[in-house]
């Protein structure tokens, strides 16, 4: 297995994005037990991995482009190339690139996501979508290669994921494997009572504030706009007081600005851009918020869990397939506002109860590096075992 040469495929490096951090971790851990790792990407950090002494060797793929259709199409159409003129053991694409024969599908499924987005859009906007050229492309090269002969195995992380792909495109269940997110167990721990004053401290939270955690990148997706109004609306005698802090990026950053101005929440939401360190955000934390409109499986809400934060979810997010309502979190639909809210005094009323803490901790303990690499290395053998490389 020493000599097992992969490539990666990822268009770009967020440094702030869940997919990246999670796919930069498995390769430092993939790396670790010896494999050969090749990046084919736009642009991507080479150094260490997860400082691991091990390096990967980046294959830059950026030709010109205007436009998010011309860039992905001439990204495919890149990779494609590279492909043809090297040779490796195993091609994981986390991209939509028609005839890779191992694909990640942690953006899970267009049509899915654009059925959702259409739920909080106005009319127009609505029927426009099945009209943009950008969307009509990526649903072409997803049907392209979740079809194609050359598809051997897809990684899901998500069960909802999974059966979508098969309902859908036929794919064949022996082909479709769940492999969920792995992530840091000591490095996302719940803090020690210095670190979590420390954390509110660095917020300026009061110490008895009810405080909510929400990470991630792409807010409408991620259904920040529900999590404002949620908070605006939380019950209770310690939702008048309770906060928001918002890490991550997004290009209407203003939009939800101006949404939080205007349901009077003033000071009680911090928006505090993308973070290198998310971690004093989730110790300052009471509960994390993941109301998202359609989100496979997403780091944070793992590193959430880990961190000991219970979590509320929507069913159209992955992570709500690992919890138990009551006893690690709440499940309630993307925009039932009211349920989201009343979820959240639970969780302030509850939170000097430890057991939720624990409870959600326990839920992450399965979800190791070591053991999301073993199971790719599982998948590795099992699908060159099958069908040896061409």
């Amino acid at each position: 297995m020493s000599a097992l040469s992969v490539a990666v495929v990822r268009a770009r490096y967020n440094p702030y994005g869940g997919a990246e951090r999670y796919t930069q971790r498995a390769m430092a851990a993939l790396g670790a037990a010896g494999v050969q790792l090749t990046v084919i990407a736009r642009r991507w950090p080479t150094g260490p991995l997860e400082g691991l002494p091990v390096r990967l060797t980046l294959l830059k793929v950026d030709p010109f482009h205007i436009g998010s259709l011309w860039r992905d199409w001439s990204f495919a159409r890149g990779v494609r190339q590279v492909l043809r003129s090297h040779r490796f053991d195993l091609v994981q694409s986390h991209e939509r690139v028609a005839g890779v024969g191992l694909y990640r599908a942690g953006d899970g499924v267009h049509a899915a996501y654009l059925e959702q987005r259409r739920r909080v859009l106005p009319g127009w906007r609505a029927a426009a979508l099945s009209l943009d050229p950008h969307h009509r492309w990526v649903l072409r090269e997803e049907r392209a290669m979740f079809t194609h002969p050359a598809l051997r195995a897809v990684i899901c992380n998500a069960s909802a994921v999974l059966e979508d792909i098969h309902r859908r495109f036929g794919v064949p269940r022996e082909r479709l494997h769940l492999l969920r997110n792995g992530l840091d167990l000591e490095r996302f721990a719940p803090p020690s009572a210095e670190q979590r004053e420390q954390s509110r401290r660095r917020f300026g939270l009061a110490a008895q504030a009810a405080v909510f955690a929400f990470v991630g990148s792409g807010f409408e997706r991620k259904g920040l706009a529900a999590a404002l109004a949620a908070l605006s609306a939380m019950p209770g005698p310690q939702g008048a007081d309770a906060v928001l802090l918002v890490a991550g990026a997004d290009r209407r950053l203003q939009r939800y600005r101006r949404q939080a101005a205007a349901l009077g929440l003033g000071d009680r939401v911090q928006f505090l851009g993308g973070l290198d360190d998310v971690r004093p955000v989730l110790w300052a934390a009471d509960g994390f918020l993941a109301p998202a409109l359609y989100d496979p499986f997403p780091n944070a809400a793992l590193e959430g869990l880990a961190c000991g934060l219970p979590v509320i979810a929507s069913p159209t997010c992955g992570v709500g397939e690992l919890i138990e309502p009551g006893v690690n979190g709440f499940v309630h639909d993307a925009l039932d506002v009211a349920s989201i809210a009343g979820a959240m005094a639970r969780l302030a009323a509850r939170s000097a109860d430890g057991a939720m803490r624990r409870a959600a901790r326990a839920s992450a303990m399965p979800w190791t590096l070591e053991a999301t690499a073993q199971s790719l290395l599982t998948l590795y053998r099992q699908v060159l075992a099958e069908s040896p490389a061409p």
